[in-house]
């Protein structure tokens, strides 16, 4: 972006870009189940407005961060979807205005303001459309992005020190950022040798730029260990990814090719674009989107098993590869671009994501009206033993276990990473006797057969069906307890 800082026609491009994300993002505003993770993070979230501990009261193995923030956003906004889902969408109006400013270092306002729409359709497109991590840590590691990819910058050494402890805050999000967080550093390390830093300040840079990284983590640990929790900490943030059994299908689902195909051949365009059609003039800019998303890739490949919507995470770094097919200034004028963009709106296609939503939203208010007369806040559980669980809050249930993602007691692949027995949890559930279990027809995951075993036995003795909804292309039953 040019040294003349914010002027008229860049926040017309601003206050457009706001408007576009949000109403791509509006299909899903209000949705409790407009996706399946983020209905944990925001009971999580809930329960922390109320001083229960994430790790402790409440089980899952994301970081501390990515529960603060639906915290925030419930202590601000109440306890409705709509709360985080804003908050992610205010989210992707910051990763959109970033992304246009990186892309003002190689092209003109109009080219850089269609990358910024294609970053707003990417990251829906590939599942955060509502409030999914990536929807989060994606604009923070923008937001590094920035700040170091000058290395010749005046204040190159300050602004790097910042990228380094707001990576440590996107580490507090998600770890799986770290392989970006490490290219920025030496990025920024590089800097500072073809600068002429002597060796030894570059040790010491590095070690800065480490201790600021990894400072937000260490004082969540600090926290947690002063209150008595770090075993519990230190389990469910790290431990416990390494008990966590492997997938027997491999580490991609049978589809992620297809799922990919738009994204690889937007990269693959952009390639050979830069290489025939309209070099970049600035060579060095164009080098760093380029070993960026060689880092996105990195994170996202990561974990052992590589989920679809983990590519939301190459949202900025791939629109921005693409400016040289989508730059206005070349003999097509601004056919690439809208071409490109109406082929992602295409595959988003928000007509059909408001009836989807619509139909689900009222499917998930007939499920919770069958429940919420059977359950209370104190005695009488509902258990989600597979379903959706925005049920609890919707219903205003309590809560029969500390392991309440119905995939930490269901899946298979999680039998030895809890900490305790799957089968003994579930069997200890059941002599509860919860007043209502929802399950599934269909599974997400390889489940754990003894523990579903132990649900269907409960279920053919004392529990009666009182209704059941489609959602998500899964058949959802409600089950009653017999009094």
């Amino acid at each position: 972006m040019p040294a003349d800082g914010l002027g008229r026609r860049d926040a017309l491009v601003l206050a457009l870009l706001a408007m576009i994300a949000f109403f791509v993002r509006s299909p899903w505003f209000g949705d409790a189940n407009a996706d399946i993770d983020e209905q944990l993070y925001s009971l999580i979230g809930n329960a922390m407005t109320q001083g229960h501990l994430p790790f402790v009261d409440l089980w899952d193995r994301k970081p501390f961060g990515l529960f603060a923030l639906y915290a925030l956003a419930h202590s601000v906004g109440g306890p409705d979807p709509a709360a985080y889902q804003v908050l992610a969408a205010l989210f992707t109006v910051a990763g959109a205005w970033m992304t246009y400013v990186l892309a003002r270092d190689l092209v003109d306002r109009v080219t850089a303001g269609g990358a910024a729409v294609l970053y707003v359709l990417l990251v829906s497109t590939y599942g955060s459309h509502s409030g999914q991590s990536e929807a989060f840590h994606v604009p923070m590691m923008l937001g590094m992005a920035l700040l170091v990819r000058d290395p010749a910058h005046s204040q190159a050494v300050p602004r790097a020190l910042g990228a380094m402890l707001l990576g440590g805050i996107a580490l507090q999000v998600k770890y799986t950022v770290l392989p970006q967080c490490i290219f920025f550093g030496m990025w920024a390390l590089w800097g500072r040798y073809r600068a002429g830093d002597a060796p030894i300040r570059l040790v010491w840079l590095g070690a800065a730029f480490c201790a600021l990284g990894l400072l937000p983590t260490a004082l969540v640990a600090g926290g947690y260990a002063a209150a008595g929790y770090w075993d519990e900490f230190l389990f469910a943030n790290f431990l416990s990814f390494f008990d966590r059994l492997p997938s027997s299908t491999g580490r991609y689902s049978s589809d992620s090719f297809l799922y990919l195909l738009p994204l690889g051949a937007l990269v693959m365009a952009g390639a050979y674009a830069a290489l025939r059609l309209a070099p970049p003039s600035n060579r060095r800019a164009y080098l760093f989107l380029s070993l960026w998303l060689l880092a996105s890739l990195a994170t996202v490949h990561m974990p052992a098993t590589v989920y679809r919507y983990y590519y939301a995470a190459l949202a900025p770094s791939v629109a921005l590869f693409a400016l040289p097919l989508i730059d206005r200034s070349g003999a097509a004028r601004l056919l690439p671009m809208l071409l490109v963009l109406a082929g992602f709106s295409y595959l988003l296609f928000l007509p059909t994501q408001f009836e989807q939503s619509r139909m689900h939203r009222a499917a998930l208010d007939r499920l919770s009206a069958a429940i919420s007369p059977r359950v209370d806040s104190t005695a009488h559980c509902l258990w989600v033993f597979d379903g959706p669980t925005s049920l609890y809050r919707l219903s205003g249930s309590c809560l029969p276990t500390r392991f309440i993602y119905p995939d930490h007691l269901n899946n298979a692949l999680e039998r030895d990473a809890l900490g305790l027995s799957q089968e003994a949890e579930v069997a200890r559930i059941l002599a509860t006797r919860p007043s209502v279990i929802v399950t599934a027809d269909s599974a997400f995951t390889p489940q754990n057969e003894a523990a579903t075993s132990l649900v269907e036995s409960a279920l053919s003795r004392r529990y009666s069906e009182i209704g059941h909804e489609t959602l998500h292309e899964r058949i959802i039953r409600v089950w009653a307890l017999n009094r």
